[in-house]
């Protein structure tokens, strides 16, 4: 009784009930005999949250809030405490130190529950208290995901690590030996939670790289790469040949470079895997690009251009002729624009044909053809091809050379809708850069309707991102409408990086009369360019500046990217 009037009077000073509540309750104790504080919950009287952490208080216990129940990664704590017993008795452990375990619990502890956690784990016990709703969750959480950190610290993976024994001659393979230790558990397990962990990432590539004493996991996760806990070295040669089994490559091939690929279905959808190998000093080297078919990728509203911007695109996109660039660098988004863009066209009516290298997404009612150079089949003769197929619109994967500039432009000219992708540092460039190669300045003229340059940019975690005033020397540099900039913080959602997403920014460049005139004439880029700003089309930067002032990305990475 002494407790429960501990624990009322101090709930009572801090003012989270009323006297009159504590006599209530303690009323209904004598009745039903079940602890004080359950009792203020049901009467809803006070919530859990703020119950536990008077209690803690109380009783000198610490007290952890959501965000606070991390357990340990790399120490095995699955294997201290198992799921069924965690589950039932909401009990989490969160760390170990020396001889001692400290376990989040939801109520304080009896004698014989400490006792037999004792004798279960093997250690010392410390407890920290937390509302039984949260700890719930956070244990369903915990036994539910398999972090990769985890399963590289597991006591399974240290076997399989002292069973393992190193050949010295690292292009001596026995194959019974390596497929045997590919498939091992262990093994099967790590590769797994590996694609798991970059697909709930959203990790465009994973790269796994050997050194003399240590492997290095990385994931590129919007355009950066980020490391992640490897497993030990002597697991190499398992590891890289698991991915060979998957991909259908030559296990016993350690020299060259080789490329393969798998698919999987992960949380109902369809992912492909596209592997790539390259032997290095140490070892071989692995990349696996992830190519996720996520239906929003394909929907042109979601990329990121402006009303304006999308009208333009859409209005070249739908006639039934001209010859539609997208420009930008590896890496900034092209083949999603140009996927989205034969998306939109896409219709029984009409007849699409795609030439690439190489084909990164399959798309269901397009006829779609992958470059092979080696047997002669390349941009050029593909589509020289293409144009006997009766088409309505063709995607030319890359502008690389006279030849099949030609013969985009003729295609244009003659009654087909082209896209294509052009290296050039922005819009305008293109035009001089088809002129540089060769084209005539009048088949240029005539045949290009639109012109596009992007890059990708960072979307600042909408859970975190923090506002700031921005000074007004920055805001006149860069006509910044807005006195409030957002910068990035860092979260659990996020990852602690401040940023989750990619959007794409911008340059449509619609070629009308006046421009068309221009380029006639042979004029050079600072023409272009006045033109260009006299009608208001925006730059790179200028659209980059939008997303800044409406809060969606930081200065700083627009800067990274765009410049005037």
């Amino acid at each position: 009784m002494r407790i429960n009037s501990l624990l009322g009077d101090m709930l009572v000073e801090r003012k989270l009930i009323t006297r009159a509540q504590l006599g209530q309750a303690l009323t209904k104790q004598k009745e039903i005999r079940e602890p004080l504080g359950q009792i203020l919950i049901q009467l809803g009287f006070i919530d859990e949250a703020h119950l536990r952490l008077t209690l803690s208080e109380q009783l000198g216990v610490s007290f952890l809030s959501t965000d606070q129940l991390k357990p340990r990664t790399d120490q095995r704590l699955k294997e201290c405490i198992p799921t069924d017993f965690a589950l039932a008795n909401y009990v989490l452990p969160l760390e170990r130190n020396g001889n001692v375990l400290k376990v989040a619990v939801a109520k304080i502890p009896d004698i014989i529950f400490m006792d037999n956690l004792r004798k279960m784990t093997g250690y010392d016990i410390v407890t920290v208290l937390s509302a039984e709703s949260e700890l719930k969750r956070a244990i369903e959480t915990y036994y539910g995901n398999v972090d990769l950190q985890e399963v590289v610290s597991s006591s399974e993976v240290d076997d399989l690590t002292q069973q393992y024994i190193p050949d010295k001659d690292e292009n001596k393979v026995d194959l019974g030996t390596t497929i045997a230790e590919a498939e091992k558990a262990p093994v099967v397990k790590l590769v797994d939670i590996m694609i798991r962990k970059a697909l709930d990432d959203r990790a465009s590539d994973v790269h796994i790289e050997p050194f003399h004493n240590k492997i290095t996991i990385r994931y590129r996760v919007d355009g950066v790469l980020y490391e992640f806990p490897p497993p030990p070295r002597e697991l190499h040669n398992a590891i890289i040949s698991r991915i060979k089994i998957l991909s259908r490559m030559d296990i016993a091939e350690k020299r060259i470079p080789q490329d393969g690929s798998f698919s999987l279905q992960y949380k109902g959808r369809k992912v492909d895997v596209r592997v790539s190998t390259v032997p290095i000093i140490a070892g071989e080297k692995i990349v696996m690009r992830i190519l996720d078919k996520r239906l929003d990728l394909l929907d042109m509203k979601t990329l990121g251009f402006e009303p304006e911007q999308l009208e333009h695109f859409e209005k070249a996109l739908m006639r039934p002729y001209g010859l539609i660039f997208v420009t930008g660098p590896t890496g900034s988004g092209k083949s999603t624009t140009l996927y989205a863009a034969l998306n939109k066209r896409h219709s029984p009516e009409v007849n699409i044909l795609t030439i690439e290298d190489p084909v990164e997404y399959q798309l269901s009612g397009i006829n779609q053809m992958q470059v092979k150079p080696e047997i002669g089949l390349t941009f050029a003769s593909g589509l020289r091809a293409f144009l006997r197929q009766d088409p309505d619109v063709i995607l030319v994967g890359e502008v690389r050379d006279l030849e099949t500039a030609e013969i985009c432009i003729r295609a244009s000219l003659t009654g087909h809708l082209v896209l294509s992708t052009l290296h050039t540092n922005d819009a305008v460039t293109v035009v001089t850069r088809l002129v540089d190669i060769g084209i005539q300045t009048y088949l240029v003229a005539g045949s290009i309707g639109l012109v596009a340059a992007q890059r990708l940019i960072r979307l600042l975690c909408p859970d975190c991102k923090e506002p700031y005033q921005v000074d007004p020397k920055t805001r006149e540099d860069y006509k910044i409408k807005t006195e409030t900039l957002y910068k990035a913080k860092g979260c659990p959602k996020c990852r602690d990086i401040g940023y989750w997403g990619r959007v794409a920014i911008f340059e449509v460049l619609p070629i009308d009369e006046d421009i068309r005139r221009l380029i006639t004439k042979n004029a050079d880029l600072d023409a272009l360019k006045r033109i260009q700003k006299e009608k208001h089309y925006e730059t790179l930067l200028q659209n980059g500046i939008k997303k800044v002032e409406r809060g969606l990305t930081t200065l700083d990475e627009v800067l990274s990217v765009a410049y005037e």
